[in-house]
C-alpha cells in the first residue's frame, strides 16, 4: 500500500509531505508514547497517534517512519507543520477514531 492509497482508506488529509505519497508503507505503529515509539516501531511504518507536538516529527525521523497520523481530528500545531515541512516528514490527519483508523490500515496491510 501507498501512503496515497493509505490516506483515502483512512479519510486523510495531506498537511506535509505531498512529494512522498507514492512511497510504501510496510506496517503500522500505534502509541502515544514516544518512548514506546522509539523502542518498537520500525522504518517504513506509519505510526498512529494523538500526540501533535514538534518532537512526534522528530521521532518519525529518527525511526525513518513513513508518516505520522493524527486520529480523532488531532491536528498538528504550527511548529510541528513547520518541522515537518522543512525536514521532509509526511504528516497526515484523519478524524477517524485511533481504533477505527488501525482496524481499516490492518484489514488492508497484514
Amino acid at each position: 500500500m501507498t501512503l496515497k492509497e493509505l490516506a483515502k482508506e483512512i479519510e486523510a488529509e495531506l498537511v506535509t509531505g505531498e512529494e512522498r505519497l507514492k512511497e510504501k508503507v510496510t506496517g503500522v505503529y500505534v502509541s502515544d508514547l514516544l518512548s514506546d515509539v522509539m523502542g518498537h516501531a520500525r522504518e517504513g511504518e506509519v505510526w498512529l497517534t494523538i500526540q501533535t507536538h514538534t518532537n512526534v516529527v522528530a521521532v518519525a525521523l529518527l525511526l525513518n517512519l513513513a508518516a505520522v497520523v493524527f486520529t480523532a481530528g488531532a491536528k498538528p500545531d504550527a511548529s510541528t507543520v513547520e518541522k515537518a515541512k522543512k525536514e521532509g516528514a509526511v504528516l497526515l490527519t484523519t478524524n477517524l477514531s485511533t481504533f477505527e483508523t488501525a482496524g481499516r490500515l490492518y484489514a488492508k496491510i497484514k
